[in-house]
């Protein structure tokens, strides 16, 4: 089967017994598979993202046979750096057993995790990777491993904490308006002293004003409180007449002469008016 040929409906969900005994024993001892379904390529001259298009099949799982780089030699560990980060293992490698026999152990299986940047500091990616090799008892002609690629399942959790870290960036990246603290005053420490003493005055002077204000309103009480008492005294004061009478006399009211050519007041000329009369002119008086 080549890579160009597609077979309609065809599913690769190999069990793990399967990719050990079968798949990668077959490649390590040179046994030739009659489909070729699984590639051989160094998946760490590749960023994970390029890799489901360089496998052969896969939808959401690829596979490929993966030669090992050791770092130093044939002792030393393997090299998993890539051009833009590096794979990193997690936990220990677990045992595969057989199914047909679960005392006989067919190979080990270690899982790492894609971190983009450069150890030991990278960031954490959705990429996870499950090495597959055989038991390091047997001898191997080849040192091959067996390697299945494929992205771990976002929770909706950890979109939601994504989300909301990004958007923390975000404000924190923006530039924020000064506080109320912060524009409350523009003054130097030294014109905070030279203005601590007409700040001490102008409170003073309020206190004293306020003083002065409550001790009017006090006077302005007492002096009505003193009205209040003189006019209940003056009103339990009523008019008494004499023994005997029940009658008030009647008033006698004084007779005016209304002839007012007698009142000396009236019949007297007004200085002003003989001071006019006297500034007149003779034609003046006789045109009037």
């Amino acid at each position: 089967m080549t890579a160009e040929l597609r077979l309609p409906g065809f599913r690769f969900h190999p069990t793990e017994d399967e990719l050990l005994n079968f798949y990668l024993k077959n490649m390590v001892f040179g046994k030739k598979i009659h489909y070729d379904i699984i590639g051989l390529l160094n998946i760490y001259h590749h960023d994970p993202r390029d890799l489901p298009g360089l496998s052969k099949v896969g939808e959401r799982e690829w596979y490929f046979f993966v030669p090992r780089d050791r770092k130093h030699g044939g002792g030393g560990r393997p090299n998993r750096t890539t051009e833009h980060g590096f794979w990193k293992a997690t936990g220990s490698d677990r045992k595969i057993v057989s199914l047909s026999d679960p005392k006989r152990i067919i190979g080990l299986r270690k899982t790492l995790v894609f971190y983009e940047g450069r150890a030991p500091k990278g960031l954490k990616t959705d990429w996870v990777m499950n090495e597959y090799r055989l038991p390091d008892s047997c001898p191997l002609p080849k040192d091959i491993v067996l390697c299945k690629i494929y992205r771990k399942a976002t929770s909706l959790k950890v979109l939601e904490q994504r989300a909301v870290e990004e958007e923390m960036k975000a404000i924190q990246a923006s530039p924020s308006p000064p506080s109320s603290f912060e524009t409350i005053s523009f003054c130097s420490h030294q014109e905070d002293q030279q203005m601590a003493p007409i700040n001490m005055s102008l409170a003073h002077m309020t206190l004293k004003q306020e003083e002065q204000e409550v001790i009017m309103e006090e006077d302005m009480i007492n002096l009505y409180e003193k009205l209040v008492k003189e006019e209940k005294k003056g009103s339990s004061m009523c008019l008494q007449l004499p023994s005997g009478k029940t009658e008030l006399p009647e008033l006698q009211m004084p007779k005016m002469n209304m002839d007012w050519s007698q009142d000396q007041v009236w019949s007297q000329p007004s200085p002003w008016l003989q001071n006019m009369a006297q500034n007149l002119t003779p034609s003046y008086v006789n045109n009037f």
